[in-house]
């Protein structure tokens, strides 16, 4: 017993299977890229990196990195605003610094 009207075109099932595989091949090539990349956040990626002086520092103030404003310590003498300096340590939410040479 066969109903007609409930019968489902051959094309439409394989156009169906090719789109789910697609998304599935392209998911998991996306997801495998994603693994193989390296951490860009946290501690370890702030160590080293270039922050502006927003407030005089002698030797405590606050800088500037990636658009966020850190408390910081400058390690020797102090820093005018608008001046460069590297971060060399992260203590919990303040940083480090020492000048730029």
């Amino acid at each position: 017993m066969s109903i007609p009207y409930m019968q489902i075109d051959l094309w439409l099932i394989i156009l169906v299977i090719v789109a789910v595989v697609a998304f599935l091949a392209f998911a998991i090539i996306y997801g495998i890229r994603a693994h193989q990349q390296q951490v860009s956040v946290g501690r370890e990626e702030l160590i080293g990196k270039v922050a502006e002086v927003t407030t005089e520092m002698e030797p405590k103030g606050m800088v500037r990195v990636s658009g966020e404003q850190w408390t910081a310590t400058l390690e020797k003498g102090r820093a005018e605003p608008g001046e460069e300096v590297i971060i060399t340590k992260v203590e919990g939410l303040k940083l480090r610094v020492a000048k730029k040479d």
